[in-house]
């Protein structure tokens, strides 16, 4: 009886182009899942002493918020998981932005960064997330987000708003970077 060897079987996934339909489905989960996710760690917000909320649990918490649905998807392309992330954090920044300027009553033209911000954070996580280097490109949003956080935080002065600007344009020429880098033709399995 002679012993043959086993192939390896192959597998074959087929690319998956996301509808609009999908598109609007990933840019609703930004507050539909996002925020009630957040809210839910929150809780713990008031038992912590708000320098240390705001620069460590803030971006921890919200940079995985935002790309959570995202660990769940297969057979799409580096770019288009780059480009759900990019909608998961547009919508997760409008309802941040709804919530400040509507309910907390802050100033609409301080928070149209923070909608840029939360967009380009997580292309960048979910850029890792297409790469399977998720830690580095989460770590990476999320160390981006601490220092904008902490100078927004600690003052209202000339320097916290040129390392806000410095930040906020920082991470928004890094998640271009990444979308251009991301394949449109590599499936992420």
């Amino acid at each position: 009886m002679e012993h043959q060897s086993e192939q390896p079987q192959a597998c074959v996934v087929s690319i998956h182009r996301p509808s609009l339909r999908e598109f609007v489905f990933f840019f609703s989960c930004g507050f539909l899942v996002s925020i009630p996710f957040t809210l839910f760690f929150a809780q713990l917000y008031p038992y912590l002493p708000s320098i240390l909320v705001l620069a460590v649990c803030a971006p921890f918490i919200e940079e995985l918020a935002k790309v959570f649905p995202l660990f769940y998807r297969h057979g799409e392309t580096e770019r288009s998981i780059v480009t759900l992330g990019l909608l998961i954090g547009l919508g997760f920044g409008i309802a941040e932005f709804v919530l400040y300027v509507f309910f907390l009553r802050v100033n609409p033209l301080v928070r149209v960064g923070g909608v840029i911000f939360h967009a380009s954070s997580a292309s960048i996580t979910a850029f890792g997330i297409a790469k399977k280097k998720v830690l580095f490109y989460y770590l990476l949003a999320v160390g981006l987000h601490a220092v904008n956080n902490f100078f927004v935080t600690i003052a209202e002065n000339f320097l916290a708003s040129f390392v806000g600007l410095l930040v906020l344009v920082t991470v928004f020429w890094l998640a271009w970077g990444v979308w251009h880098r991301a394949s449109k033709n590599r499936v992420v399995v």
